[in-house]
């Protein structure tokens, strides 16, 4: 085996065999694959794509580069995953209401790539909190809690965790081929029976339309049933924010308001976190109302804000986070509104250049040395169709300097159109089964 010639396949629009894929997961995993080469595969892939039979292989590799988790929970153990957007934060609500309706979940998650926010970077601006942890310890706070968010230990699929930050500073993110074995290469590792998918499409998502989320999507479950897990997919719109906040302490702040049983904070957030958790329990055998129904009360109810709390302490972060979250998640010393320059209706917005303004204030990496200013981002979002005066507010800056909150602001009019009332089409545009 030689890495040179399967990047050279590669370049030549061939798909290299399972042996040579395998091959090169593990090289990831224990570094006989040097950072040059892997950013090379990386693009090759990126460029000419691989055979249905090659992502499999690839996505099975980098499972098998380490451990790959068995339970024995008196209940099922489900995940799901987000193709990535802005102000999207379902996982910090989902995995808790699902803990609560009597589901484990060893949510493995990832940190921002591009213009999206990571899971992982949104739980550590909770002071204290590590998602670094042991097999033994996920295994604990799953069985004990009923939900772990971590990052991948560091025997759940190595070569992952090494090619995805790669992908991230090296313009490869966009793969639908690096995609799917990014993210199930960690989720079947897990052990899960069934696994629900948030695949994203429009403006702040890497797929910018439904015919490429359609591909993803069926990329993504054809192979993950294959490797059999049970897994759907929705796609949904992220022509804006799934929220009205971006940015790490500022989106686990409107998780903390829907978690307190105020779903107007983010209605999108929460219909939609409903939604998925719904789905992976229909996959269970429950019906669809009965499935609503339970998310729904696990999350006015209190009891998943509860999990999330106790979660949280295991992790150690504050053992009083359900009560005191305001005075925990750090804060901005720039806080400033944006006005909008004329009157109109909110006709588009560009949320990829809006997750780009988030990493410009500090909030997101360029490269992978970078370390994120928790405090920063945007609340109080504008939402499409929103009708709106000439200098009334189209979100407000949190920054670490007045320099960077000026420059954000102007990055937010750039990305924000104002004109005629858009049309604007549902949340859940299509389900893949």
């Amino acid at each position: 085996m030689d890495a040179r010639a399967i990047i050279a396949k590669l370049r030549k629009h061939q798909t290299p065999d399972r042996a040579e894929l395998t091959w090169f997961a593990k090289g990831l995993a224990d570094g006989a694959i040097s950072d040059a080469q892997a950013g090379a595969f990386a693009m090759a892939v990126c460029l000419n794509g691989l055979s249905d039979e090659g992502r499999v292989a690839l996505t099975q590799g980098m499972r098998d580069s380490g451990d790959v988790l068995r339970w024995d929970l008196p209940g099922p153990v489900l995940d799901k995953h987000s193709t990535g957007g802005v102000g999207d934060c379902v996982s910090l609500i989902l995995a808790p209401a699902l803990a609560a309706c009597g589901v484990f979940v060893p949510m493995i998650s990832g940190r921002g790539l591009g213009h999206t926010g990571g899971t992982l970077d949104k739980l550590e601006a909770i002071p204290g909190l590590n998602i670094n942890v042991t097999e033994d310890q996920l295994r604990r706070i799953t069985r004990d809690v009923g939900c772990a968010i971590v990052g991948a230990t560091g025997q759940i699929a190595p070569a992952d965790k090494r090619l995805y930050a790669i992908r991230d500073v090296t313009a490869t993110v966009e793969s639908a081929d690096l995609i799917t074995a990014s993210i199930l290469s960690k989720k079947l590792a897990a052990g899960l029976e069934s696994l629900i998918l948030d695949v994203k499409c429009g403006s702040g998502a890497f797929m910018k339309t439904p015919q490429e989320a359609r591909a993803l999507a069926r990329a993504l479950v054809d192979t993950a049933n294959g490797a059999g897990c049970r897994t759907e997919a929705l796609i949904t719109d992220m022509n804006e924010p799934l929220a009205p906040a971006l940015g790490n302490a500022v989106e686990v702040a409107v998780c903390m308001e829907i978690l307190s049983g105020n779903k107007l904070a983010a209605p999108r957030l929460h219909d939609l976190t409903v939604a998925l958790g719904a789905r992976l329990l229909v996959m269970q055998g429950a019906d669809d109302a009965s499935a609503t129904g339970q998310v729904e009360e696990a999350i006015s109810s209190g009891a998943a804000m509860e999990r999330f709390a106790k979660m949280v302490a295991a992790l150690g972060g504050p053992p009083d986070m359900a009560e005191d979250w305001h005075t925990h998640l750090p804060k901005a010393p720039v806080v400033n509104a944006v006005a909008a320059p004329e009157a109109g209706h909110i006709s588009a917005i560009d949320g990829e250049a809006l997750g780009l303004a988030v990493v410009a204030l500090g909030g997101g990496r360029r490269v992978e040395t970078d370390r994120i200013d928790p405090a920063v981002g945007f609340t109080d979002m504008v939402g499409l169709g929103e009708k709106i005066d000439q200098g009334a507010r189209l979100c407000t800056v949190h920054a670490a300097t007045k320099d960077a909150a000026d420059k954000a602001a102007r990055a937010v009019q750039a990305a924000i159109r104002i004109g005629d009332a858009p049309e604007t089409g549902p949340l859940i545009i299509e389900r893949i089964t």
